[in-house]
């Protein structure tokens, strides 16, 4: 019997005590990118959809990347650097990078769910010492642009589990592999993984999964 042991970490509002792409939203209309007001109105709508489990995830991904087709890499590259230092930084609690340092002692692979895309999240999980993400993901064109649209299904609610699952598959593993999977996350988005995994973890939870986590015994903690 294996006693290999996963552990995968929902982003935004988990391990940082913010919301990553919302406040590259945020960020954007800061630079002037787009119309601040209506932007800002829009993105804090889709936010609020979300902390409601309600969130539309095509609608909301035409929305937040249709601005990484409309700038080069270099300076949406340039824009990320800014908004990691002023943005992101402030959000990691030193809590959270204890539980990340804590996990890496026994963890046998080690990963960031999010869905969240990967070009908003790749630099955060590299700042925060996670080498594997699993998000979603960007059409990249020929030329190495953005194109604006998605490419494959979103990293979002089941399809977490689905992303996951493709992600083991490309490692050479299967779900079976591992006798123990672990499982942060504060939403009730993020139900269909935390009762597939065998040690689920509610951090900060919304309402509705603090009600789950506390029906079913589920571990709560807080990084704040």
């Amino acid at each position: 019997m294996s006693n290999k042991r996963l552990v995968l970490f929902d982003l935004d509002n988990t391990l940082l005590s913010g919301d990553s792409d919302f406040e590259w939203g945020l960020f954007l209309a800061s630079k002037g990118v787009h119309d601040r007001t209506t932007y800002e109105a829009q993105n804090l709508a889709f936010y609020e959809d979300y902390r409601a489990g309600r969130l539309d995830i095509d609608v909301f991904l035409d929305f937040q990347l249709s601005p990484l087709a409309r700038h080069s890499r270099q300076q949406l590259n340039l824009w990320h650097t800014e908004f990691l230092n002023t943005r992101i930084q402030p959000l990691i609690t030193d809590k959270a990078k204890a539980i990340i340092a804590k996990e890496k002692e026994s963890a046998d692979l080690m990963a960031i769910v999010t869905a969240t895309n990967s070009f908003v999240t790749r630099p955060i999980a590299d700042l925060l010492t996670i080498d594997h993400l699993v998000a979603t993901e960007p059409e990249v064109l020929t030329n190495g642009e953005y194109s604006g649209k998605v490419s494959g299904i979103p990293c979002f609610q089941a399809g977490k589990i689905t992303k996951v699952l493709s992600w083991l598959n490309q490692l050479n593993h299967q779900w079976q592999d591992f006798s123990e999977t672990v499982f942060y996350s504060d939403s009730l988005n993020d139900l269909p993984l935390l009762e597939k995994v065998s040690h689920p973890v509610a951090v900060d939870p919304d309402n509705t999964l603090l009600s789950h986590a506390k029906e079913r015994g589920w571990s709560i903690i807080s990084l704040r």
